[in-house]
C-alpha cells in the first residue's frame, strides 16, 4: 500500500484500485450494479473514494466512509447524499466551499484550503465497517495525512469512529497524542505537538440520523468549522 515519493494524486489514483478489503469490495460493486431506483439510470462509481481537495489544505476534515448511494456513486466524498447536503452547506456559510451544494463529481465545486477524507474509502453495508476494515484502510489514511502534514494545522474529525481511527495515525505519523487518549466529543479540542502543532478538533457526524434529530445542528457545525477555520489560520476564500 505505501509508495516511496507518491504524490497526493498518485495516491488517490492508487487508491481507487484497492480490493484489499472482499467483505467492502463485494458490497461497493453490488450496489453499484444493483442501484438505488431513483439513480437508475447512472453509473456508479462502486470504487474506493479518495480524498477531495488541495494538496496543501492546512484544514482537513475526516469523515466515517462513503455513503452506498452518495460517494459511491458519485466519486467524490458526501456527494450526493443529505450528510452531504449538510456538510457543504455548512462550509459555504462559512467560507471554505466555492458553492452550497455537491450533487455530482463535475458540478464545479471547489474548497478553500481544506480537504475531506476518511478512514475508510469504501462503502460498507449498513454503513458499519469493522475495525480490521478500519485498520487495513488505515495505511491510505497514515499516507495522505503524511503528505498533507507540511501545510495541516488543523484535522476535524466527524463522529467517534473516525477519532479513534485517526489517533494511532497521527502517532506512527510522528504526532505526540496524549496518554490516556483523549475522548471524542463534540467541539473537543487537543493541541498536539509533532511534526507541526496540530489542532484536532471532534464534530458529531453529520449522519442523517444526528441531523433529523437535532443533535448536530447546521448552528453546531457550522460553530466547528469557523474554530477549525480560524485555527488552521485560513483567509476568507
Amino acid at each position: 500500500m505505501a509508495g516511496v515519493g507518491r504524490t497526493l494524486a498518485e495516491l488517490d489514483a492508487d487508491l481507487t484500485g484497492c480490493r484489499a478489503c472482499p467483505r467492502l469490495v463485494e458490497w461497493r460493486e453490488h450496489v453499484a450494479e444493483t442501484k438505488r431506483a431513483a439513480y437508475a439510470d447512472e453509473t456508479y462509481w462502486g470504487r474506493p473514494v479518495p480524498g477531495f481537495g488541495p494538496a496543501d489544505a492546512a484544514l482537513v476534515i475526516i469523515g466515517l466512509a462513503p455513503a452506498a448511494h452518495g460517494a459511491n456513486r458519485t466519486g467524490r466524498m458526501f456527494t450526493g447524499d443529505r450528510s452531504g447536503d449538510v456538510l457543504y452547506q455548512a462550509l459555504y456559510d462559512v467560507g471554505l466551499a466555492s458553492q452550497p451544494t455537491a450533487t455530482h463529481a463535475h458540478d464545479g465545486l471547489e474548497l478553500y484550503g481544506t480537504r475531506i477524507t476518511s478512514p475508510v474509502h469504501c462503502a460498507p453495508p449498513a454503513n458499519k465497517p469493522t475495525p480490521a476494515e478500519r485498520d487495513t484502510c488505515g495505511g491510505w489514511l497514515a499516507e495522505e495525512l503524511e503528505l498533507l502534514a507540511p501545510a495541516m494545522r488543523t484535522v476535524v474529525v466527524l463522529g467517534g469512529f473516525g477519532w479513534q481511527a485517526v489517533l494511532p495515525v497521527l502517532t506512527r505519523a510522528g504526532w505526540e497524542v496524549p496518554r490516556p487518549r483523549p475522548a471524542f466529543g463534540h467541539a473537543v479540542h487537543v493541541e498536539l505537538a509533532g511534526p507541526a502543532p496540530l489542532h484536532l478538533v471532534g464534530c458529531y457526524h453529520v449522519s442523517q440520523q444526528n441531523t433529523f434529530t437535532g443533535r448536530l445542528t447546521p448552528a453546531m457545525l457550522r460553530d466547528v468549522l469557523s474554530r477549525a477555520k480560524e485555527l488552521a489560520d485560513l483567509d476568507d476564500g
